[in-house]
């Protein structure tokens, strides 16, 4: 595939980190600002994304719900900038971030995945940069790395698009029309070797958080690799076994 370079020097683009995070979830409710090891969960991301060298600012983006101030309060405490919008529309809160924090391209990350690797968010950030014609690139086009280590960039022009077309649990799920009806439009993925998909990093149960209070318990509170992570799991398969189980929800139950 020819590659169409972007006419405006890649310093020139801006890309800012939209954290998705709200209080509410039907399986571990307030998961997002759970304590771990002295940390909040959304703590954690912050903390990672504040790494990233190609990443120029970090925005949480949250809903209008009271129950979720709390958010709003602690993005304020650790210095990012906070956008709250439609609790069930999340397309449209990242519409509403670009509108009041214009940028080239979006990365999407969501609140409750606390090991996420600055060096990935990066290297997804570079594969775009360099060539800006990419509407979408993501670890999870091919997934090959644990869940919980989920990167996305979405182009602006791209997500302004797919708010003017996306219905139903597209509009929750933000980038869904992308890969799933991806005629005429410009994806790439990256994967990692060896497979690693069968891990589970994320947080959306109790079993999940017993595997990171666990994780943490030995790696320490810091920002860790995704190569130590899963070195770590492979070595412990007692920890990785905990959370081996729980099921990802279906795209289409919201």
């Amino acid at each position: 595939m020819a590659y169409t370079h972007c006419r405006r020097q890649e310093d020139e683009l801006r890309v800012i980190a939209v954290v998705q995070a709200r209080m509410g979830s039907t399986r571990l409710s307030g998961k997002v600002l759970r304590d771990l090891d002295g940390l909040p969960v959304l703590g954690w991301v912050i903390r990672a994304l504040d790494q990233c060298r190609l990443v120029d600012e970090i925005v949480v983006a949250t809903s209008v719900n009271p129950g979720d101030d709390e958010i709003e309060r602690y993005a304020a405490a650790a210095g990012v900038s906070c956008v709250r919008g439609s609790e069930d529309d999340v397309l449209a809160r990242f519409c509403l971030v670009l509108d009041e924090h214009p940028a080239d391209a979006v990365v999407r990350i969501t609140a409750d995945c606390p090991l996420v690797d600055p060096a990935l968010v990066d290297q997804v950030v570079a594969a775009w940069r360099t060539d800006c014609s990419w509407d979408y690139v993501a670890t999870t086009l091919v997934r090959t790395l644990p869940r919980g280590l989920d990167v996305e960039l979405v182009s602006a022009s791209a997500l302004r698009a797919v708010d003017e077309a996306a219905q139903g649990f597209h509009r929750q799920h933000v980038t869904s029309l992308l890969y799933s009806e991806p005629d005429e439009r410009r994806l790439l993925g990256l994967s990692v070797a060896p497979d690693a998909s069968d891990l589970r990093v994320t947080l959306d149960t109790a079993a999940d958080w017993e595997a990171l209070v666990a994780m943490v318990a030995s790696l320490g509170n810091r920002v860790a690799g995704w190569q130590e992570v899963v070195a770590f799991l492979r070595s412990h398969p007692e920890i990785a076994a905990i959370n081996s189980e729980v099921q990802q929800k279906p795209i289409d139950a919201g």
